[in-house]
């Protein structure tokens, strides 16, 4: 790819969108040529406008970008989406309209039934909703969702064992990095030395999602998959990394040997293998007593890896395991990254600067 496709960030002076712009100042494929915010940052340069919060320099050809506000058109086939859900529909489905693709984190279309949400490795079949979307909404462009932080981790380990094994009963148990909840995000005289078991609306999520993309796509729509799944959601005093202690019945019964097989051979189609952000492998499988650990091993695939541990007997339901993935890359502005690289690599937006296809 000789010239870089141009894209814009929405919400790009939030984490996310921070996370965004770092991610995207030396893809291979993507330049940002444009940033929007709110009004409020409207008309500034992106360093002005900006409490910068990576633990880099801004790159300093985004950092002289003027601030937009979040109207199309934008310049390149396609928007990332780092809003606040509370604003996102509109706005997004405004571009949509417009021409372009958008690449949403927020919560708003994740459930609509003509948007795809994906985890590329998983259910990149889903993307051919698109067509759907597109014929239903009348519009050239389209939304395609990335999953709640912790669906994204709990979604990708479960799959191997859902196709080799098919999962009937799930619990799981999340310890929520404070990453998760934004900037300035949970105060601190309530998570420090403290555990807080409950986060807004997060069990739901992680409920409904998962059963979303491990659904199967027949006739133009998502069947969900029909396991139950009962979740509870914590938020824990780590900067980052989300863990999910979980419980698993299967319809086809299995021992921990296999169920290790099954990740650790578990793999992409040779096409999302290819992306430049695709971990391979995108499972890794730590069989030390006490991994993983969020201290430890949550850069594994540069944040686009998941780590499996303590896959062992469950007394009462088959099997019980540990999986660690990082909120914000994975379970955010790394894996939407992604999805846009399929969208490639699929051919629904040319490897030029042009409008998507």
């Amino acid at each position: 790819m000789t010239q870089r496709i141009p894209v814009t960030v929405l919400g790009a002076t939030g984490t996310v969108g921070q996370k965004f712009v770092r991610l995207l100042a030396e893809h291979p494929w993507f330049e940002v040529t444009a940033v929007a915010a709110s009004s409020a940052s409207a008309g500034r340069t992106y360093a002005e406008a900006t409490r910068w919060r990576e633990p880099v320099p801004m790159p300093p050809e985004i950092a002289r970008l003027t601030v937009n506000e979040c109207v199309p058109p934008s310049p390149g086939a396609i928007v990332f989406s780092a809003l606040e859900a509370e604003v996102a529909g509109p706005i997004e489905q405004a571009f949509a309209a417009s021409g372009a693709i958008v690449v949403t984190n927020t919560r708003t279309h994740r459930m609509d039934p003509d948007v795809p949400l994906l985890i590329p490795e998983v259910n990149e079949d889903h993307l051919s909703l698109v067509d759907c979307q597109r014929e239903s909404r009348g519009w050239d462009g389209a939304i395609l969702a990335n999953p709640n932080c912790s669906t994204a981790a709990l979604a990708l380990a479960l799959a191997p064992l859902h196709r080799a094994f098919t999962i009937e009963r799930l619990f799981v148990s999340t310890m929520q990095a404070i990453s998760g909840a934004g900037y300035p995000g949970v105060p601190s005289l309530d998570i420090v030395g403290n555990v807080i078991p409950f986060i807004a609306g997060e069990e739901e999520k992680i409920e409904r999602e998962s059963r979303k993309i491990l659904g199967t796509l027949a006739s133009g729509a998502i069947e969900p998959s029909e396991f139950s799944l009962s979740v509870h959601a914590n938020r824990v005093p780590v900067v980052d990394g989300h863990m999910a202690t979980v419980s698993v019945e299967f319809r086809r019964k299995t021992d921990p040997a296999q169920a290790i097989e099954a990740l650790r051979g578990f793999r992409g189609s040779p096409r999302v293998c290819q992306l430049p952000s695709s971990p391979v492998p995108p499972i890794e499988v730590d069989e030390r007593i006490d991994r993983p650990q969020s201290r430890l091993d949550l850069e594994r695939g540069g944040g686009m890896a998941v780590t499996v541990g303590r896959v062992r007997p469950c007394p009462v339901l088959d099997l019980r395991m540990v999986v660690l993935g990082h909120n914000t890359v994975r379970g955010a502005a790394g894996q939407a990254v992604q999805i846009a690289e399929l969208l490639v690599a699929d051919g629904r937006v040319a490897r030029s600067a042009g409008r998507a296809g």
